[in-house]
């Protein structure tokens, strides 16, 4: 080697301490680690509360709702069954007996043989004679068909008189048509 070179190397050398690899460097001090803030926990805690809170409260509310539609079913249940009393309580008042008994009894009478007005051109068709005193048609007579819906109910001009004649009760209670609420469970024969 000739001192040129070596006086070069030497210089290259002494002029930059650089290593190949990696560098080195001081590994800095460990950092403290803080401990969690106080209020972090608080906030974590009290929303884990109103959480819970608000899951009670829309519990409590789906209950007491749920409730309530029980009690207006059945209060429905009850209305559709007195709808359908008074439907058939209102199906006897519209029947032919029914309308025949009120105007016997408002003193009309039915003729054997009636007659008509033709309105086309005014004309009465029939006997043209007034019907006598009395009716040929009984319609308050036992040979009529009964009907059981409207047996008891009183005729317009006499309260106290029926289609079968009998006399309605002058004390007013439970008919007994309603059918008695379901509270207990549906009600069973005592077999024992």
């Amino acid at each position: 080697m000739s001192s040129a070179n070596a006086v070069r190397i030497a210089s290259t050398t002494a002029a930059s301490p650089r290593r190949r690899g990696p560098e080195l460097h001081p590994v800095p001090a460990p950092v403290r680690r803080r401990r969690p803030r106080m209020m972090y926990g608080v906030v974590a805690v009290a929303g884990a509360i109103a959480i819970a809170g608000a899951q009670m409260g829309l519990s409590i509310m789906t209950t007491q709702t749920s409730y309530q539609v029980s009690q207006l079913t059945s209060q429905q249940r009850e209305l559709t069954w007195q709808k359908q009393i008074l439907g058939d309580q209102l199906a006897g008042l519209d029947s032919p007996q029914y309308l025949a008994a009120n105007a016997t009894a408002l003193g009309m009478v039915i003729d054997e043989s009636p007659s008509y007005l033709r309105l086309s051109d005014a004309k009465i068709l029939g006997p043209r004679t007034a019907a006598a005193g009395a009716s040929s048609v009984d319609a308050l007579g036992r040979s009529a068909v009964g009907n059981a819906l409207i047996a008891k109910t009183p005729l317009v001009t006499d309260p106290a008189a029926t289609i079968a004649g009998v006399p309605t009760p002058k004390t007013t209670t439970s008919d007994g048509t309603t059918p008695p609420p379901l509270t207990e469970g549906l009600p069973t024969p005592s077999t024992h």
